[in-house]
């Protein structure tokens, strides 16, 4: 098993301070929150943290500032602690906080920031429209433009009619050292094998990962490394999200995916996620944000960029190649569940995968 360098699970918060989260703007070197609250709420600026790739956020955030005349500054996640280094950051700052809004590309932090404190409960008008299992009940967070966990596979090396169709074929002998999955403590994955812990139930899932490592699974330093060596043939197929594969896809690369176990477990639903940051200094700039987050045009631009992401809200057109949500057999589960179990989950697959 290909095994990636020493880390450690996302609640320990010197990590915060280790991750090289650019700030970026929209913006340019960000004023510290003293100054931004002398300045007041209606300061003509508004700071997000944001884990969505930055090459689909940006274009939504500088559309933003267009429209409303208010400075984004943006600060960056990784590629390799996707989510996971920016919660360590706003819990860290707890106390001061530095941010308006968090956008998350996926569930289990968000949940871990309302728990913790981090979070203020704020109900968009434009989240009225949006299903109920996609928003938090008491108004913490905010589902939009949901992707899918899929498998990717090599089109040279492997045939439609012999690709992975759930996700238990990958333990199969006929694919050892063949499949490559990103570190199960960050990002999707993190999300992806803490649900699949409160699906299957712990014996269940403990013996997955068993097996898939007994399988000699790579364990690789992010989603779009899993989708690059399955596109290269360095194996043949991986666990990563719809958006890795569109763009392999655009960019012509010999890639096609499966959503999986349509006829049984169905596959995990990511939607992004907003929440204004308690404290904040510029809550109302915050708010606008939000609004504009939640937006069918938001979800409009993500789903006709090339992540393809899918929208919630309905008459929302999409290219050909983006399914519909509702196409979808999904996972069935409360998003608080795997949140709850994440850390937990995280310890105990350092253990069985050896990281």
């Amino acid at each position: 098993m290909t095994k990636k360098r020493n880390s450690y699970p996302w609640t320990f918060i010197g990590l915060a301070l280790g991750v090289a989260a650019v700030v970026t703007a929209c913006g340019g070197p960000r004023q510290n929150s003293t100054e931004s609250r002398q300045m007041g709420e209606e300061a003509g600026e508004v700071v997000i943290y944001v884990s969505e790739d930055r090459v689909f956020a940006e274009p939504v955030l500088q559309e933003f500032e267009r429209r409303m005349g208010l400075r984004v500054k943006a600060v960056y996640d990784t590629e390799e602690t996707k989510s996971t280094g920016l919660a360590n950051r706003l819990l860290a700052e707890k106390n001061r906080p530095q941010a308006d809004a968090f956008w998350s590309n996926e569930p289990v932090r968000t949940i871990m920031l309302k728990r913790n404190g981090v979070l203020a409960p704020y109900a968009s008008p434009n989240a009225a429209v949006i299903p109920g299992e996609f928003k938090d009940p008491e108004g913490y967070w905010t589902g939009f433009a949901v992707r899918s966990r899929v498998i990717v596979y090599n089109t040279k090396l492997v045939k439609p009619t012999e690709a992975p169709q759930s996700m238990f074929d990958l333990t199969d002998a006929r694919w050892k050292g063949q499949v490559a999955m990103a570190d199960p403590r960050f990002g999707s994955t993190s999300f992806h094998a803490a649900v699949l812990f409160v699906v299957l139930g712990d014996e269940r899932a403990s013996k997955y990962f068993s097996d898939l490592r007994v399988n000699d699974i790579k364990i690789v330093d992010g989603n779009s490394v899993v989708r690059q060596m399955v596109s290269r043939g360095e194996v043949k197929i991986g666990w990563t999200d719809t958006d890795d594969v569109l763009v392999a896809k655009k960019a012509g690369e010999p890639v096609e995916m499966v959503y999986t176990d349509q006829q049984g477990l169905g596959v995990p639903i990511l939607p992004n996620m907003v929440s204004l940051i308690k404290g904040g200094p510029h809550p109302k700039n915050g708010q606008k944000l939000i609004d504009y987050l939640l937006s069918p045009e938001v979800e409009r631009m993500l789903a006709q960029s090339e992540a393809g992401q899918m929208p919630l809200h309905t008459g929302v057109e999409v290219p050909p190649y983006v399914r519909p949500v509702g196409s979808l057999k999904p996972m069935t589960f409360d998003y608080a569940a795997p949140a709850a179990r994440v850390e937990a989950v995280v310890r105990r697959l350092q253990g069985i995968l050896k990281l």
